[in-house]
């Protein structure tokens, strides 16, 4: 934190539309928590880019291939034994952005709570949809840190708590998760009382009905990693599920011209470019004839986006086929995950007709038939994470390298890096900010 990006820190602007924390602090007006509010949308989305290539990458669900800066296959890659160090180059905006969020949507609490331009339900719901998104922002800090552990309690920007375990980590975001989720069942009924982006109120999230729905919906991922598997259903059961209704269901960042930002993730199909996000190799290897997803997300090129870095050639033929305009809005949990989600705990619970009900669902869709192979626990899973690995293909978490790693697959059974010659990592180093300021209030 002793350097010029101090992670835990808020911009303190003065103009009238993002006012600063002085004048928010005490008896905020309406137009001044719901500049709050769209800071926090704003600011929630800002982990966009960088999650997704990184993550992705180090899953090997995609190459993000740039010739202006081999750094993003060297790095991202490992190639040529390169480990993820504190020096890695491009990988802080995964720890930096989320914190910014995080900050964000504590000013949005305080702000809310020490006013009377709010009636007590109202507090609760902008409480509620602040603590909903903060604790999906800590989420992705810990699925980049992992074994590190990450801080909570960030609230005192001075004086930051700890760092916790992993596993009291994912205890502290369900304690986030489920406040608010009281808080927005305190919030009557009837639409948000501030004004969302249509990435909420145009997909049905725009109610305290429907992020109630979303809070569980997160609340089901985290059981999930927690393998708290009753734990996943019923917070399924109480999320925006739904085994018959359309698997692209879900909330999403939107995004527009400037001064609005576009889609980090369009790239504009045929390019004759040197910079590109494209498929990776062994998932075009590993796909199932026939199978919908692919041709739904993956546009075949009329020449590949080449690189070399460090002497390897990279190529790929494939890219992207998910979005049409680069204002196109990106889901950022979708109904498709709850199938699976719903998929797994019941696998994990010998539920197998439950699960394989799921499955079906899933393969269904993908026009690829009803599972027919073994019903053992193992055997189902497999299946499973094969299904996740196609149904949430480059989506903005790095679910195939979460995946792999939460099920102790991350090898080169599962992770092929024989084109790229790189390194398999479990885990991005803690930041050198991070580790100078522990240092020094050793000695303060």
């Amino acid at each position: 934190m002793m350097s010029s990006c101090n992670f835990f820190s808020l911009d303190t602007p003065n103009d009238p539309n993002n006012p600063s924390l002085g004048s928010v602090s005490q008896n905020a007006s309406r137009t001044q928590v719901q500049n709050l509010v769209t800071g926090l949308e704003s600011r929630h989305r800002d982990y966009l880019f960088t999650v997704t290539m990184l993550y992705g990458t180090m899953g090997r669900e995609l190459w993000y291939l740039n010739a202006s800066d081999p750094r993003w296959q060297t790095d991202w890659l490992g190639m040529n034994g390169r480990q993820a160090t504190a020096n890695m180059f491009g990988y802080l905006n995964t720890y930096q952005q989320p914190y910014f969020a995080i900050r964000q949507a504590q000013t949005v609490i305080d702000a809310v709570s020490n006013t009377n331009t709010f009636t007590t339900e109202e507090k609760n719901a902008v409480s509620g949809f602040a603590k909903t998104l903060m604790a999906y922002q800590y989420l992705i800090v810990a699925m980049g840190q992992y074994d590190n552990g990450i801080r909570i309690d960030v609230k005192d920007v001075q004086n930051p708590g700890p760092f916790l375990p992993l596993a009291e980590s994912f205890t502290q975001i369900k304690r986030i998760l489920d406040e608010g989720n009281t808080e927005l069942s305190g919030a009557g009924t009837g639409n948000f009382p501030l004004r969302l982006t249509s990435g909420f109120t145009g997909n049905g999230f725009g109610t305290i009905a429907g992020l109630r729905q979303l809070n569980r919906a997160i609340a089901a991922r985290l059981a999930v990693y927690r393998q708290d598997w009753q734990g996943a259903l019923d917070a399924v059961t109480a999320s925006f599920y739904s085994a018959t209704g359309s698997l692209e269901a879900g909330p999403a960042h939107t995004f527009g011209a400037p001064p609005d930002t576009f889609n980090p993730l369009f790239f504009v199909k045929n390019a004759n470019v040197s910079t590109m996000m494209v498929v990776h190799p062994s998932v075009l290897r590993d796909t199932i004839a026939g199978d919908a997803r692919v041709r739904a997300k993956f546009f075949r090129r009329t020449a590949p986006v080449s690189v070399t870095s460090d002497g390897t050639p990279l190529a790929g033929l494939y890219q992207d086929n998910r979005f049409a305009l680069n204002t196109s809005e990106v889901k950022f949990f979708r109904n498709e995950e709850l199938v699976l989600i719903a998929a797994e705990a019941n696998a994990q619970l010998n539920k197998t007709t439950e699960a394989v009900a799921a499955i079906n669902r899933i393969r269904t869709a993908a026009g690829i038939g009803n599972y027919t192979g073994a019903t053992t626990k193992d055997a189902l899973i497999d299946e499973i994470l094969f299904q996740r690995r196609y149904s949430l293909w480059a989506e903005p978490w790095g679910h195939r390298w979460v995946d792999l790693r939460r099920y102790d697959r991350l090898n080169a059974a599962n992770v092929d890096v024989t084109i790229d010659r790189g390194t398999i990592f479990r885990q991005l180093a803690r930041p050198q900010a991070e580790i100078n300021w522990d240092e020094y209030v050793k000695t303060r």
